[in-house]
């Protein structure tokens, strides 16, 4: 990558890193459901909540591992019934995408949280991609969905989802793998990745999270996987990290979760700089922002200000984002041009 030579000082960084333009590749849409909604969809739709405020809600997301916030995750799920609902969360997430200056979003969603609780896949895919839709039109921010299989199910509940969202093929542009990394490695679901490739579809795979560096090779080798998200354990693989600079395979990394779920102490211990260091392909996201503390522009403010980054980082940071995105050479060329450009502006404003 040639990175042009700007000089922009650190006090212009904040407002740097939300003008920017950046894409956004590791967001779990049921992850950014805000207490404030999940109350407003369950009076709605006359569904019983576990806790009695929103407030008490807000209290619960003190998390100590992964599986700790997935109970939370699917309990705030249950809410979530119809066309609508599913709109009315993904809306509200690229709001809050377009203020931190994404450009371009690749959403993953869970159907089998909501197809399990008898809530019709269609349901669920018509909501989501209306709303993308309306942001592409309203509020120029181009967004994409990902299909994502929860690996604490089988491969066979997978295939199954699979058979249900190819009626609407043309909905979604990739699939990936979720929820639970301990105890289920990425070779569980070798068939059904075989066949989404046969398909066209581009494949992804949470690997390396708490799962171990070994995951993160299998998705590789065994998922063919063209990005990974997290991938922060790959460290623990010198060979490995090699490999991933060399290949230029992106690492959708989400920092605010990461310190969330335990995976580092503190934001100060996170290893994203050591992994640019190595030439790693790094994007930053948010996971489950609603969960975590902070969508898109949150998270790179917090990695900025303990791991002291700089503009330079934040180019490339933005900007592989941009080029890691699945969206065609003219399109990614155009959002260089803007970054570039966005660049220029503030360094001779300096």
């Amino acid at each position: 990558m040639s990175q042009p030579a700007f000089s922009i000082p650190q006090a212009q960084l904040p407002a740097l890193l939300k003008a920017m333009p950046k894409a956004e590749l590791h967001m779990h849409i049921e992850g950014s459901l805000e207490p404030e909604l999940i109350f407003a969809l369950a009076q709605r739709n006359g569904v019983q909540l576990s806790y009695p405020s929103v407030e008490a809600l807000r209290a619960a997301y003190a998390f100590t591992d992964l599986q700790s916030f997935l109970d939370i995750y699917y309990a705030g799920a249950s809410v979530l019934l119809k066309e609508e609902d599913f709109f009315d969360m993904a809306w509200a997430y690229l709001l809050k995408a377009r203020e931190d200056g994404v450009v371009h979003t690749e959403l993953f969603f869970d159907p089998q949280t909501h197809t399990e609780r008898g809530v019709p896949f269609e349901v669920v895919i018509k909501g989501l991609t209306r709303a993308c839709e309306q942001a592409r039109t309203e509020l120029g921010v181009s967004a994409a969905l990902i299909l994502c299989f929860l690996r604490h199910l089988s491969e066979e509940d997978a295939f199954r989802t699979l058979e249900e969202a190819l009626p609407h093929r043309d909905l979604f542009i990739g699939v990936g793998l979720d929820s639970s990394e301990r105890g289920h490695p990425p070779e569980k679901f070798a068939r059904v990745f075989a066949r989404c490739r046969e398909l066209g579809l581009h494949l992804v795979a949470h690997a390396g999270e708490e799962g171990p560096a070994q995951y993160i090779t299998d998705a590789l080798d065994i998922l063919h996987v063209e990005r990974i998200d997290h991938g922060v354990r790959c460290v623990e693989d010198p060979a490995l990290v090699a490999r991933l600079a060399r290949q230029g395979t992106a690492l959708t990394v989400c920092p605010l979760s990461n310190v969330k779920l335990c995976v580092f102490g503190t934001m100060g211990e996170h290893n994203l700089r050591t992994l640019l260091d190595h030439g790693l392909k790094v994007t930053i996201n948010s996971d489950d922002p609603a969960y975590f503390g902070g969508y898109l522009y949150t998270n790179f403010l917090a990695t900025f200000e303990a791991l002291g980054l700089d503009a330079g980082h934040a180019y490339t940071l933005a900007r592989n984002s941009l080029e890691a995105s699945f969206v065609s050479d003219e399109v990614k060329a155009g959002w260089v041009r803007q970054l570039d450009d966005t660049f220029a502006r503030f360094a001779s404003a300096a």
